[in-house]
């Protein structure tokens, strides 16, 4: 194969006769994309960075970059470089099924599970079986379960045309005449169905940390939580209060921030299913507005529980969630009392407050992107739409602040992510607003933070690795994630997106966590930030549902602008 090699001269600081390694996007570049690469100057530990702007290069075919004497990567310019892939993500989604999981072919977990903190029916049985594993372990949260559901519904909402049948409903291969994704978001609300048996009852979690106990097959789990092993797992009911069985309790405050997410799943997903699945449909449908109402009664959030480790899901904000929940009821009933309420929310969070900070509680602040500001600055009976339009930006600028006036690394990449605990999450958030107020305005003001930040999911990091396992034209992709796929050799965590980055003095500080084995990337580590291609590290190499729905976006973004630009 022949490549087109594009000479550039740049000028150096005194590290210019060190090595020097050029970083690029992996899959490549649509043509009339903006394009950065990244060179990396000096050695192990001592790295100096340069930004160069190539966006004038939009001949299609394969390319490569030299300076001095390094010689990039090669990279495809292409208008069909996106084709197909918002579809990958969903190759994750599927092997993270729980009850009947397509990718190992057996059943798990058959006799989840018991009620816990219910007031009348603490240790009665209840069927929440389905839904998704929520990362590496076994546990599922009705939070992240419902976050990757309406970013799915998101994409397909925008995009129907992108997506294809190639996979069952029970995730087997086989056309069924449903978009796989329509299969997949089914798969997730019937679980959150279950997860709402009846009218204010509502479950956010299923089991919790004592199934830490070492990776395994799902269907083998050895987790015994007091009904015997792989006999049932616990089922929290959602109380607004705190909770936990161990030495300490979570700070719950109230209903809001779970019920808010199941009132926008149910109110948008009994539109998305009607054609397809219009039982589920009309059942889910009629539960929205319940949630909503226990959420205005009882305002606060609910956070997750652990019982021998300190680590759970720390959310502390709820008002997004009440105002996407009450936005989505306003589209479906168009009672604009619901608009109203949307409203009145949103102006208590105008931005997401992980923007302004430099670090956070594990989900402190989620979802990590306020899609409720964007349908309400697209909402054309809202007066108040440039109110959120401002709201939208302010919160894209702060993280172009935080890049512009960073560390060298994050000057360079133009990277103003917090680099905790899932910053890949976080960066995909930040992607997917950019996109969203671009579309919404066609301001182009963050056109080259969103182009690195895109990137940057692709290869174009410190370390040359695309984020995403097995990302079809990636050469360098985690090898040995944080799942017990790897453990048991049974082929790879295809699709889903790894944690990312974290901050030098988070990794020293975690549980459990090391190094030993896989690649490690010594030499490129910035300092400031690491990250570990080991199955040993799940603080950076640990795959999540969440984080790989909210990828599905972008990807059909990107896809739906090359495909249908003039």
């Amino acid at each position: 194969m022949r490549f087109k090699l594009f000479l550039c001269v740049l000028c150096f600081s005194s590290l210019a006769m060190a090595e020097q390694i050029i970083r690029v996007s992996q899959i490549g570049y649509l043509p009339e994309a903006k394009k950065f690469a990244i060179i990396m100057t000096g050695d192990s530990g001592r790295w100096e960075y340069t930004r160069y702007d190539f966006s004038d290069l939009k001949e299609e075919g394969w390319h490569q970059l030299k300076i001095g004497e390094a010689v990039s990567d090669s990279f495809l310019i292409s208008k069909h470089v996106y084709d197909g892939l918002a579809d990958f993500p969903l190759n994750y989604m599927r092997q993270q099924r729980c009850g009947w999981n397509p990718f190992t072919g057996d059943s798990c977990h058959q006799k989840d599970g018991y009620i816990i903190y219910h007031p009348t029916k603490t240790g009665q049985h209840i069927d929440v079986r389905g839904g998704w594993h929520d990362a590496s372990d076994c546990l599922q949260y009705a939070t992240t379960t419902a976050n990757a559901i309406y970013q799915m519904m998101l994409a397909y909402e925008q995009y129907p045309e992108l997506f294809g049948d190639m996979y069952q409903t029970n995730g087997t291969p086989g056309a069924n005449g449903i978009p796989d994704i329509v299969d997949e978001i089914r798969w997730g609300l019937d679980w959150l169905d279950r997860m709402n048996p009846a009218p204010g009852e509502f479950y956010n979690q299923l089991a919790d940390d004592r199934d830490h106990i070492g990776m395994r097959f799902p269907k083998d789990d050895q987790a015994d939580y007091g009904w015997g092993v792989n006999n049932g797992r616990p089922v929290y009911f959602v109380t607004g209060e705190p909770q936990v069985q161990g030495k300490g309790m979570n700070i719950s405050t109230g209903t809001s921030s779970i019920v808010g997410k199941y009132a926008s799943c149910f109110a948008l997903g009994s539109k998305i299913l009607a054609p397809y699945y219009p039982e589920l449909a009309e059942r889910i449908g009629k539960k929205a507005e319940d949630a909503y109402e226990l959420g205005v009664r009882k305002p606060g959030f609910s956070q997750t529980a652990s019982v021998r480790s300190p680590y759970i899901y720390e959310e502390t904000n709820w008002v997004d969630d009440m105002e996407l929940g009450a936005y989505e009821l306003y589209r479906k009933t168009h009672d604009k009392s619901y608009l109203k309420d949307a409203v009145a929310y949103g102006r208590q969070e105008p931005t997401t407050p992980w923007m302004g900070s430099d670090t956070a509680r594990h989900y402190q602040w989620y979802p990590f992107i306020n899609i409720g500001h964007y349908r309400l600055a697209k909402e054309r009976k809202n007066r108040s739409r440039e109110e959120f339009v401002a709201y939208l930006k302010k919160g894209i600028d702060t993280v172009y602040q935080r890049a512009i006036h960073g560390e060298p690394v994050q000057q360079a990449f133009l990277y103003g992510v917090p680099s905790i605990w899932c910053s890949n999450n976080l960066t995909t958030a930040m992607l997917t607003q950019c996109i969203l107020y671009r579309q919404l305005t066609n301001d182009s003001t963050y056109i080259d933070m969103e182009s690195s930040l895109r990137d940057w999911l692709l290869g174009c990091n410190p370390w040359g690795v695309c984020m995403i396992v097995e990302l079809p034209g990636a050469k360098c992709y985690p090898t040995q994630p944080h799942s017990f796929i790897i453990n048991e050799k049974i082929g790879n965590t295809t699709g889903g997106l790894v944690d990312g980055p974290v901050y030098q003095g988070i990794f020293n500080n975690l549980r459990g966590v090391n190094m030993e084995g896989g690649i490690n990337y010594m030499r490129y580590q910035p300092n400031v930030m690491v990250y570990h291609d080991s199955t040993n590290d799940y603080s950076t190499n640990e795959p999540t549902m969440d984080g790989t729905a909210c990828l599905i976006f972008p990807f059909a973004a990107y896809e739906a602008e090359a495909r249908f630009s003039k």
